[in-house]
Formats: C-alpha cells, structure tokens, sequence
C-alpha cells in the first residue's frame, strides 16, 4: 500500500511539473474609474509568446469567460502570457475600444522584459465583434501598436449590415455612421489588408454559422489576406454555430485547440535580439509577380540567407518613386512610416525605377534633395554629410542609427510602364553614388552585379522572376555579411 501510494504522488507531481500554471494574476486599468481594464495572467514558465484576448458580444456586452479569462489555463499551460481586455463599448464612438486595446499592446510591449515576453511576439485574439475589432487593429492601427499575429474567431468582418451582424455594425459606426457608405467600407477590414503590413492570421469558424455568415466575414478576410500574398490559414469546421470560444460542449473543441497550438508552435518567431533588416522599395522589392511574395520574395530568400539572428521585414510597394513629387511617392506611405518605427539596424533601399517615368522625372532637379530627405530621416547624424574616407569601414549601427545600403536599380530591359533605363543608368544612378559618397554610405551595385540576363527576368523585362529574386537576396546577403 506505501508503495502504491508513493507510485501514486509520484505520478500526480510528474503531471503537476508538466503542466505548467498560472504564476501571477493581476488586473490593470486602462481609464480612470476602471470603466475598462486588461485581466493579466502570467504564466510559470514562459515562453516569451503573449497573447491579447478581445471577447465578442456584439458590441453591447463583453462574453468575457468563455471568449475571455476561460482561456488562460490553456494559454499558460502553453507558457504563453494571456491579456483580456474589458474594453469600454462604443455606443458609436469607435475610439473608445480601439484605444482600450491599442493601450493594452502598449502597456504590454512597454512591460514585456519584467514579464518575459518577446515584445515582437505578441498577438491577438478576438470572438464575433471582437474579432472584428481584432481586425481593425491589425490592419490600421500604428506599427507599435499593431499585433504581430491575429486569431479570429468567428469574427464580424463586414460593417454592411446586409452581408454580416446588423447590430454589431451600428453598435460600433453608430445610428448615423452605419449608414454612410465610406465609413462603411472603411471599417470593413477586408479592405484595409496590407501586403506585408497586415500580420499572419488564423480564422476559425463553423460552417453553420447562422449569426455572422462565414462567406462574407471571415472567408472575405482570408481571400483578402490570401490576394495580397501575406500568410493566412483558415479552419472551418462542419457544425458549431456562433460563439462556441472556449466551451468544451462545441462538438470539435479538442481538434480546435490542437488546431490552434500547432499553429501558434510553428509560427517563425524573430528573436528579441535579432538585428532588424529593413527591406525599402519599389515592386522589385514588394515582390511583384512573386506568388505569396511574403515568403517568397527577395526579402524573405534573404531572411533565410542571414538565419533567425535576423529580422528581416518588406516594407516594399509598388509604383513608388523616391520622388516626393512623383506620382506616388513612397514616403507618403505607411509602409515608410512602419520601416520607421521599426527601429531598424540595417536599411537596405531600392528606389529610382519608377522615378525615370516621364511624369516623373521631370522633378530630376528634386531626386538628389529626396534622397538625401530619406536618408536623415533614418539617420538624423547624416544631416551633416561627411565623406568616406578610404580604407575604412565603419561599424554597425545602433538602431538610432541604422547601416543603411543604397542599391542601384537594376537594368530595365524594355519600357513597360514607360520606366527608361537610359535615365536609370545615366542620371539615376550617378545621382546615388554621389549621395553615398557625400554621406559614406555603401553602395550595392545591383545595376552592374545582376546584369541584363532575361531569364532572370519577369516578360515585362522590369521585374525579376523566381530565379532573379534570388540573385537578388544572394547579392544583398554578400554585402551585409
């Protein structure tokens, strides 16, 4: 009988030090009074992953236990550190919820060393209208406050209240707003996906949904997701209806979870201390005719090159001039804004195609000012160029003070889009070597190095195919390592 008993304890402690609990258990409040606050729990053993839980109820009330503090053991368990938000209804004025969460990402991040949280990993997680809210901060909210992954559950996409929850929509834009059709469009978060923004996302929902029809929310969001190229996974299951969350009654709630946790374990998670890659362009560097650009494109082949002791992100667009007068300047974009805050220690830009448009370059006399505008803006110490002196090289940057790349564009082959390489060459490119001169900057000349082969080309001779973007990544790679 002693033995049994002593097999038994020792069993029940093998469990109880695998299983890992809730450490710490606090509440913090984000206005004044407590009309809203975030439930904090902090796991034994973490493992630097958070997660910020936004519950559903249409806007009207909070189901903040099965879509809420329910949750906690399983994340912690996980070693994953759980924030529910309380957040204060909006009765039509939006700013009240999406600051309530957009305060808890800051409090979060701003305390993840004492809480030992990777403050780039840190996501969110939202039921019915709180995945709708979810979806607003993942996808307009600022680079600081903005989740680095997104869990939808059943979420309320749509503000039309034809297609998706009719009280959600006006509980949230309000009596007069939920009738205008920009705002409408506006908070309808499938339009407002970024390409290379907008963080990975999982949508998880059931098929029976008769509340907030899958087609038109959560499936618009993915294909959204899926068009733009960014990394996007989906689960429908065939019965459940709406708001089954965390209940152990939903049929399929152990595939669910295991759904779930798998995805969460195979997320790619840069280290706290990775050196930061900012990868800033044109469609060249966006990935155009890439498919899934954010995995493949130049930008992701170099992240794979340089390995996880670096975080490389795209913060590429289309079209963009360097030109402040051109046709769509980039650094009138939020994709600038973001590789700003982003705090890079490395900058790698890729500017200058589309600025040889006719339209464009007819500002010629403003591309030297623009490029030199870009360049204090991510080091302020270069508003006083200094020449290179030779023989030297100098030691990485701090973050405040980014090692910037300045690469030549590469040889358009024909004049799609009416880009002229003639102005590339011989106007362009002197332009950005005398910058980097006067600056001491380096140059990676992707101009001369990666030549004028076509099979590295896409048809419309302007963009490389699979195997240019990886000359592409090689060429970058060399001249960071």
């Amino acid at each position: 009988m002693k033995r049994y008993t002593l097999l038994l304890s020792f069993l029940l402690l093998c469990v109880l030090c695998t299983k890992a609990q809730t450490a710490k258990k606090f509440t913090i409040n984000l206005t004044d009074g407590g009309k809203s606050n975030v439930v904090c729990f902090l796991p034994e053993k973490p493992s630097g992953k958070a997660v910020v839980c936004v519950p559903g109820g249409g806007y009207s009330m909070l189901a903040n236990s099965h879509e809420g503090t329910m949750w906690s053991d399983w994340f912690n368990q996980k070693g994953i550190s759980f924030f529910v938000v309380n957040y204060r209804l909006p009765n039509g004025d939006r700013t009240l919820p999406i600051s309530d969460v957009e305060n808890t990402f800051r409090i979060v991040r701003d305390s993840a060393k004492v809480w030992n949280i990777n403050p780039h990993d840190v996501g969110i997680m939202g039921f019915s209208a709180g995945g709708h809210l979810s979806s607003v901060i993942s996808t307009q909210s600022e680079f600081d406050v903005r989740p680095d992954f997104t869990i939808l559950f059943y979420p309320v996409i749509s503000m039309d209240e034809r297609i998706s929850h009719k009280w959600s929509c006006i509980n949230f834009l309000g009596e007069e707003g939920h009738k205008d059709p920009e705002l409408v469009r506006q908070y309808s978060t499938q339009n407002s996906v970024r390409r290379h923004l907008t963080p990975p996302a999982v949508i998880i929902m059931a098929n029976d949904d008769r509340l907030v029809p899958p087609v038109t929310n959560g499936i618009q969001y993915y294909s959204a997701m899926r068009n733009q190229g960014n990394e996007c996974s989906m689960f429908i299951y065939p019965t459940g209806d709406h708001g089954f969350g965390i209940n152990t009654s939903f049929k399929y709630h152990d595939q669910m979870l295991n759904d779930l946790g798998n995805w969460l374990d195979n997320r790619q998670t840069p280290k706290p201390n990775a050196i930061r890659v900012a990868c800033v362009g044109n469609s060249i560097t966006d990935g155009h005719g890439i498919d899934v650009a954010t995995q493949h494109g130049y930008p992701a082949l170099l992240q794979n090159n340089l390995g996880d002791g670096y975080w490389v992100k795209n913060f590429g667009l289309s079209g963009r001039t360097m030109l402040n007068n051109g046709d769509i300047p980039y650094m009138k974009e939020l994709a600038w804004r973001d590789a700003l805050a982003f705090k890079p220690d490395v900058v790698v830009i890729k500017l200058g195609t589309n600025d040889s448009k006719p339209q464009n370059w007819k500002y010629k006399e403003e591309f030297k000012h623009d490029l030199q505008q870009m360049l204090t803006a991510l080091r302020p110490d270069l508003a006083q160029p200094v020449t290179k002196k030779k023989g030297k090289k100098s030691a990485p940057a701090p973050n405040t003070n980014p090692k910037i790349y300045l690469c030549t564009p590469i040889h358009a082959l024909k004049t799609s889009w009416d880009i002229n390489d003639q102005i590339i060459s011989n106007e362009i490119i002197p332009i950005q070597k005398e910058v980097a001169q006067e600056f001491g900057l380096e140059i990676i000349d992707l101009n001369t190095l990666f030549g004028s082969d076509p099979a590295n080309y896409l048809d419309d001779g302007i963009h490389p195919n699979e195997n240019g973007v990886k000359k592409m990544a090689d060429l970058i790679y060399q001249a960071i390592k």
